[in-house]
């Protein structure tokens, strides 16, 4: 087993995240500005890290770098989530989930951005994975959820079931994904209840967009609700990101560390199976790295 270095051990400099949030075409901060300095770890003290080094000691304490992956062979983000001890209760603070830039998001959002936010290879990556996990094209009765939408959701090309609903933050955006049967405009961050029935649907989906979410495990057993009992929920993400609307913890923190918090809102929301993550990038440390931190809903939850 490749050696891991325990989640959130590792602050990512904002150097790093200015180039990987700031590369690419489509892709940045929506402003002309540098990074401000800023407080790191809001809300995390030394008793709650030195818990999470004991929770992944036997994945040892190598730096968490695509170097790692390199040698060992083994891409430390498919370990993160392997035989966790999980603490008592939710180990964040309201504070991890603040955002350099507090407006309202409908005013960030309300200019379409008809752009892809990762680059070709890491969406063709996705694309292949959701061909091997998504069900069928036209099954009977399958109903997806694409959370976060927007003029494309990356499925195979002429994927097609009954009823795939989007749901986002820009009406013309959502309007011109051929993929969506309806959508939603809805602000999570204002209003994480999901408009639908129990037990509703198949598979949600949501792409680089779960590190914006401020009450993520709201939204998640709101997921949980919906989703038909062993529906699944796959929740992708890279490594860019609008920086100042990401979420504090997100943003001080690197790649598997991410892993760690995405699977901790699965815990913590209740109600699904263990999380599973998975690193699909295509070329690592060469393009846009693309992790998958996904789960099903307990058959009996």
């Amino acid at each position: 087993m490749a050696s891991v270095a325990s989640p959130l051990s590792v602050i990512r400099p904002f150097s790093a995240l200015r180039s990987a949030a700031g590369a690419g075409a489509g892709v940045g901060f929506g402003f002309g500005f540098g990074i401000p300095p800023r407080r790191l770890f809001l809300g995390l003290g030394a008793s709650f890290l030195d818990q999470l080094r004991r929770m992944t000691s036997s994945y040892g304490s190598r730096s968490l770098t695509t170097l790692a992956w390199l040698k060992q062979g083994v891409s430390p983000i498919e370990q993160v989530l392997k035989d966790v001890e999980w603490p008592d209760t939710f180990p964040f603070k309201d504070e991890d989930f603040r955002r350099f830039d507090e407006s309202l998001d409908s005013l960030f959002y309300s200019e379409p951005r008809f752009v892809t936010h990762i680059d070709d290879p890491a969406i063709s990556a996705l694309t292949k994975f959701y061909s091997k996990v998504l069900p069928p094209s036209n099954t009977p009765g399958v109903c997806l959820l694409d959370l976060c939408s927007s003029w494309v959701c990356h499925y195979p090309a002429g994927y097609k079931q009954d009823r795939i609903v989007g749901m986002g933050m820009n009406e013309d955006e959502l309007k011109k994904n051929p993929v969506l049967t309806e959508y939603i405009v809805r602000d999570l961050n204002v209003n994480p209840k999901l408009p639908f029935e129990d037990n509703s649907f198949d598979v949600i989906t949501n792409v680089v967009s779960v590190d914006y979410l401020t009450k993520p495990i709201d939204v998640f057993k709101e997921m949980q609700r919906i989703l038909k009992p062993e529906g699944l929920a796959i929740m992708s993400f890279s490594n860019r990101c609008f920086w100042t609307k990401a979420i504090s913890i997100w943003t001080s923190t690197g790649d598997a560390d991410h892993a760690w918090i995405v699977g901790s809102y699965f815990h913590y929301a209740g109600g699904f199976e263990p999380p599973v993550a998975v690193d699909i990038s295509p070329n690592p440390g060469r393009t846009d790295p693309m992790y998958i931190v996904y789960s099903r809903k307990k058959a009996f939850a």
